[in-house]
């Protein structure tokens, strides 16, 4: 029973803390360049935000976290997925080198809905 009721307060506490507006900050690399973050909150059957503006040839570190389910992050045009787990911040540094729009997709069932669960950079 108490086992029951930490792990509610768990997920409670996800919830709650889970960013559900996208925040971008600048971050200066090793290298001088300037990376962007991203924060995303993954959740049956979105992404928050689903349209993310990038400069063409800038870096950004996409911090995903997803709150209620293993979701699947996939960039078809960069190759690239990773699985983002309940609770966690899942971080993929994308760059994208030439102007254009792009799709991102939860590959990871996650129900009904599932095949809406997109979202697309819109490169400049």
């Amino acid at each position: 029973m108490l086992q029951h009721r930490r792990l509610i307060l768990k997920g409670a506490a996800i919830l709650i803390a889970a960013p559900v507006v996208a925040m971008a900050a600048k971050v200066v690399a090793a290298d001088g360049s300037d990376v962007i973050s991203i924060k995303i909150t993954a959740k049956r059957f979105q992404y928050e935000p689903n349209n993310i503006e990038l400069k063409a040839g800038q870096s950004a570190v996409l911090e995903i976290t997803s709150i209620d389910f293993i979701h699947g992050l996939n960039i078809p045009d960069l190759k690239m997925r990773a699985d983002l787990l309940p609770g966690r911040v899942t971080k993929v540094r994308v760059k994208f080198d030439k102007p254009g729009e792009y799709a991102f997709l939860c590959d990871n069932f996650c129900g009904s809905g599932h095949e809406e669960m997109e979202g697309r950079f819109i490169v400049k």
